[in-house]
């Protein structure tokens, strides 16, 4: 059996780790490293947070597959998952445990768990982490929700496919690659960031009229110019 130790890391700040976060990097002898293609920055910043931690773990890379955009949606994710929990396999080895960084929670919009579970025998123990909704919040210094008020949490692919969630007052959005929220209509305030907590952080907010276009305008540029972007952002009625 095989212990399989997912550590959140926060949006890419050192100082986002938290000790219980530093201690299990500190502790590991195995450690995954994905490798993403044009993405070289966020293995750096990964290398970065486990030398900060004090560790002296067996690093060991592994390529991230590409998924096949010719399948149905559902379908290409589970293969996904499927070939990248093999890959850990094959990382792994005979080993008895291994640990990976997870970028913001293990447990919010992100699908290292459900990798995790296709690994037969294997125990998962997670170390939570800041969440890039927090690490957006906190930029802005504004609160999640209003007085007693819900939130919804929501994709870009949803956001986009279904509108407006019904009876919402204020909705997060994660995994947004095509600013979906210039297909809304209703009375909006955004706000919006990407690389947040690294020193490229870039925050924009406002009516969502004004400052949707000038937030596509700038996410494509930075993806230009970094090659990758990581954002997310929040709406609110009124």
């Amino acid at each position: 059996m095989v212990e399989i130790t997912l550590v959140g890391i926060g949006t890419g700040h050192p100082d986002h780790v938290t000790l219980q976060g530093q201690k299990a990097i500190r502790d590991a002898q195995l450690i995954l490293l994905p490798r993403k293609a044009g993405k070289d920055d966020l293995a750096h910043l990964r290398r970065a947070i486990i030398e900060a931690a004090g560790s002296n773990a067996r690093i060991v890379p592994f390529d991230y597959p590409e998924r096949d955009d010719s399948l149905p949606y559902q379908v290409r994710v589970a293969q996904w998952h499927d070939e990248i929990a093999a890959r850990w396999a094959d990382a792994i080895g005979d080993a008895k445990a291994a640990t990976l960084l997870v970028w913001g929670d293990p447990g919010l919009y992100d699908s290292t768990l459900r990798i995790a579970d296709r690994l037969p025998g294997a125990r998962t123990r997670v170390i939570p982490g800041i969440s890039a909704l927090q690490a957006l919040t906190a930029a802005h210094a504004i609160p999640f929700n209003t007085v007693n008020g819900p939130v919804t949490i929501t994709t870009g692919r949803r956001l986009r496919d279904s509108g407006w969630p019904e009876g919402a007052e204020t909705v997060a959005v994660m995994l947004d690659g095509d600013c979906s929220f210039a297909t809304l209509s209703e009375n909006l305030t955004i706000w919006w960031g990407a690389y947040l907590g690294m020193t490229e952080q870039v925050l924009d907010h406002g009516p969502l009229p004004e400052a949707g276009p000038r937030i596509t305008a700038t996410r494509a540029a930075e993806r230009e110019r970094h090659g990758w972007i990581m954002d997310t952002y929040l709406l609110r009625k009124g």
